[in-house]
């Protein structure tokens, strides 16, 4: 059985590290390349990096800075925010990045899918999906969940998996923040529809929270963030418990 994979989540905003509740309420929560490292020592399988304040004249800052993690770790390091082209990829690989994730720019041209995978392999293509259950249905959203949209999250992970993206990255806005659980009933239904590796992400507050994305979730990973920021959760410990539960881990 494929271990089952702990992922940190670093939200950059202006070369800082931040975290809210349901995507708003930002707060400091300190230097990108230090905890980065910090997670990387502490047992991390991969790292996420998202800059939720990214534009197209932000590209170069971005790109030093990823360049900056990716001296500092040893781990799978993801990149996402901001990406609309073959050329941002193609720039953040150059400076270290192992794999990119695309979100908003994936749902208005889709073909994007399709040319980053045949460009760079769908092993370097994660593809984010936001999304709110709206009167009983999962919708995406973009824009760092700003954005409503009519696409329903079922139909648009099949999509997804279908046009080439390697993995999924799905956060529940709902969650996202609140430290009550991941949505692992949406986890479960997206799970039996595709076939590529998903993260689960939004609302991890205890481990037991990891424990049943796992096992009801039937998530390959998940991501977290404030939890570990502020070491409300040790990684080692976590996967300590994971294996407790006969849920196989890298330690």
């Amino acid at each position: 059985m494929l271990t089952k994979r702990i992922i940190p989540c670093l939200d950059i905003k202006d070369g800082r590290t931040v975290k809210g509740v349901n995507f708003v309420q930002l707060r400091d929560a300190g230097d990108p390349v230090e905890l980065a490292q910090r997670y990387a020592n502490e047992g991390a399988d991969e790292l996420v990096f998202l800059d939720i304040s990214a534009s197209e004249e932000r590209r170069k800052t971005l790109a030093k800075l990823v360049k900056e993690v990716a001296r500092a770790i040893d781990i799978p390091f993801t990149v996402g925010g901001g990406i609309s082209s073959v050329e941002d990829v193609d720039i953040l690989l150059q400076h270290g990045a192992d794999k990119v994730s695309v979100n908003s720019a994936a749902v208005r041209q889709p073909d994007l899918i399709n040319a980053l995978s045949q460009k760079f392999g769908s092993q370097c293509v994660v593809c984010a999906v936001d999304a709110k259950q709206i009167a009983g249905q999962w919708k995406v959203h973009l824009v760092g969940g700003k954005v409503p949209t009519e696409i329903d999250l079922m139909d648009w992970v099949q999509e997804v998996a279908q046009r080439g993206a390697g993995e999924l990255l799905f956060t529940s806005m709902d969650h996202d923040g609140t430290k009550n659980g991941f949505a692992n009933r949406a986890l479960a239904e997206v799970a039996d529809l595709i076939n590529i590796p998903i993260i689960a992400s939004g609302g991890a507050g205890t481990i037991n929270h990891f424990i049943d994305a796992f096992a009801l979730g039937k998530a390959d990973a998940a991501l977290a963030a404030s939890v570990f920021h502020y070491k409300e959760i040790e990684i080692k410990s976590l996967k300590a418990a994971l294996l407790d539960r006969q849920i196989p881990v890298r330690l």
